[in-house]
């Protein structure tokens, strides 16, 4: 048996090794040919065509995947390989590919990483857990307070970091108390999903729709903070529901002394900084601008060096964003031709439904960010490019929690309860996600629809 499991892993890396160096050879050649081969002879569009086809699907199916069999690279090596392959096989130029980065996107998320990370050093992230976990006496009350902490700190900051922050904490709190772990968890991802979906800089995928639409901040939280309400009052209920035992005739809770480290002068600094960034948001200022302005005067300080914020960014993040960006552009430009375009516009995006059902069953197939990337250049075809991209917003976020794949957020939660020895399985939390997916993707479907 171990024989054959050990032939059949052998037989699959030798495969992905095999493609992986076709789709290689293919750009390298395109790229080989244009400059070697007299004019007449060299490749037309059709050779920079097929290229681009093979660098686009090949570094999609590695990024669904995650990784390459066989290879050590994770989804921003691919990303980054993807798009250094669509300028060698031609599709696109240098100077094209340096354009095809939108820096409004890489900008916001630097800044509101910075932010994060200046509150989770000060030790507010802890300090603000605790004061909830104080005033939760009861398990259903202790659920509903998770939520609400995890769907607010998402709908503002970056909820892949919110659910790095508080994943330990509520484990902790949780595992003292003599609670089963494993509801309050599902609670940290599922809330920390729907949340991030009310405003532009709650996650990384409506960052880049912010900047692809220019929808003012305001406009975008009032369009879908109802549904990201509606969405987070479910997944209480759901849980409550789903771990009855849990929660039905639950004792008394008395919150444990958790050690908590505080600078409160940071903490006031970084509130502050907070504040200012989120006024200057609702106040119409462009993100990017606001988000790095600020993000950068918080490294101004004698308390903290500045490597300690920068160990907490997630630089492979910005680096898969800028290689999407370009196997995007140079897909899009060889690719889509005005009679794709059109036939593609026969399948009625433009219908909300329709527009919303395609997003969501995208960002489980690739997952929401390269779904996204995928869906921008048919927008602006649609009769309606302003609530096209707030359904897109909603489905490719409300759809990572069908299951623990779904999201980011979803794997960080898991590996980390993992490290602790919870165990959050594939039906764990499917049994919850596929029902919360279902019901908020149809309330915030209908929401925008009708």
């Amino acid at each position: 048996m171990w024989n054959t499991t050990s032939v059949r892993n052998r037989w699959h890396i030798s495969l992905s090794r095999v493609l992986v160096g076709l789709v290689v050879l293919i750009a390298i050649g395109a790229a080989l040919v244009q400059s070697l081969l007299p004019a007449d002879l060299r490749l037309g569009g059709e050779g920079r065509s097929l290229a681009a086809v093979a660098v686009f699907v090949g570094s999609y199916l590695a990024l669904a995947i995650g990784r390459i069999p066989g290879l050590r690279i994770d989804r921003a090596g691919i990303a980054l390989v993807g798009a250094s392959l669509m300028v060698a096989s031609g599709a696109l130029t240098l100077d094209e590919a340096y354009k095809a980065i939108y820096l409004d996107t890489i900008t916001l998320l630097l800044g509101m990483m910075i932010i994060v990370a200046s509150l989770r050093l000060s030790g507010f992230f802890s300090l603000a857990t605790a004061w909830v976990m104080d005033r939760a006496k009861g398990p259903l009350i202790l659920l509903a307070a998770v939520v609400a902490t995890s769907g607010i700190f998402s709908a503002f900051l970056v909820n892949d970091a919110i659910c790095l922050v508080l994943t330990p904490l509520v484990l902790k709190v949780t595992l003292s108390m003599g609670r089963k772990p494993v509801p309050y968890l599902l609670a940290v991802a599922m809330a920390s999903n729907i949340g991030s979906a009310a405003t532009i800089t709650g996650n990384p995928q409506n960052m880049m729709i912010g900047s692809f639409s220019h929808i003012p901040y305001t406009r975008f939280a009032l369009a879908l903070g109802p549904v990201a309400l509606a969405g987070l009052a479910v997944t209480v209920m759901l849980i409550a529901l789903l771990h009855r035992e849990e929660f039905v005739h639950g004792p008394r809770l008395e919150a444990p002394r958790l050690d908590i480290r505080v600078n409160r002068v940071l903490v006031i600094r970084a509130l502050l900084a907070t504040a200012a960034v989120m006024a200057l948001f609702f106040a119409g200022q462009a993100p990017a601008k606001a988000a790095i302005i600020i993000g950068g005067l918080l490294l101004l300080t004698r308390r903290v060096k500045s490597w300690r914020v920068y160990a907490e960014i997630d630089w492979s993040l910005l680096l898969m964003f800028a290689g999407l960006f370009i196997i995007v552009a140079g897909a899009e430009r060889t690719l889509l031709t005005p009679a794709r375009i059109a036939a593609i516009g026969r399948f009625h995006l433009d219908q909300v439904p329709v527009l919303s059902l395609v997003t969501a069953a995208l960002s489980n197939i690739v997952s929401n960010v390269p779904a996204v990337l995928m869906m921008k250049p048919f927008v602006g075809q649609l009769r309606d490019p302003g609530t096209a991209w707030l359904v897109m917003a909603m489905a490719s976020t409300l759809a990572g929690n069908l299951t623990v794949l779904g999201s980011i957020a979803n794997l960080i939660v898991v590996q980390k309860a993992a490290v602790s020895g919870v165990t959050i399985g594939f039906w764990d939390y499917f049994r919850v996600g596929g029902p919360l997916t279902a019901i908020s993707l149809t309330i915030g479907t209908l929401w925008l629809w009708l």
